[in-house]
């Protein structure tokens, strides 16, 4: 079998088991984020959690899939592992990118769910106050 072969093989094995190794890290730990952000409504942070992944999938497979082509062949063992180093270290650092502007997506949205929550008053109105008559910008009255 031609390495060329062998290398593509062996990027694409590596390749789909980091994307699937990184999106379930992302899912099981953006899914206490979004229940949190979501008020506690575990379906509907479920779903989001799931479209997330999708997205995370369909971009990572995809750029594995794209970055699959090889422009010299693979003539000996050493070649093999160079191509593997480059292509999988391009592949890591994106799927880490991806995986930073994931986090950074998740805590954005929680720290505006958080700041929802502030803006709302911890007991409600009980009653209200007169204007004073005189108003702040009326002379004090008169002594003596």
């Amino acid at each position: 079998m031609d390495l060329t072969v062998v290398a593509y093989i062996v990027y694409l094995l590596i390749g789909v088991a980091l994307t699937i190794w990184v999106a379930r890290t992302l899912s099981r730990n953006g899914r206490i984020f979004l229940a949190d952000v979501l008020h506690g409504n575990e379906k509907l942070a479920e779903a989001v959690n799931h479209l997330l992944v999708v997205g995370f999938y369909l971009v990572n497979f995809g750029f594995v899939a794209l970055y699959l082509s090889q422009d010299d062949a693979v003539l000996d063992a050493r070649a093999l592992f160079e191509a593997l180093s480059v292509k999988l270290g391009v592949v890591l650092l994106v799927l880490g990118v991806m995986h930073l502007a994931n986090v950074y997506v998740l805590n954005k949205i929680r720290r505006r769910g958080v700041m929802e929550r502030e803006q709302v008053p911890p007991v409600g109105p009980q009653g209200w106050t007169a204007p004073h008559k005189a108003g702040p910008w009326a002379p004090p009255a008169p002594q003596g």
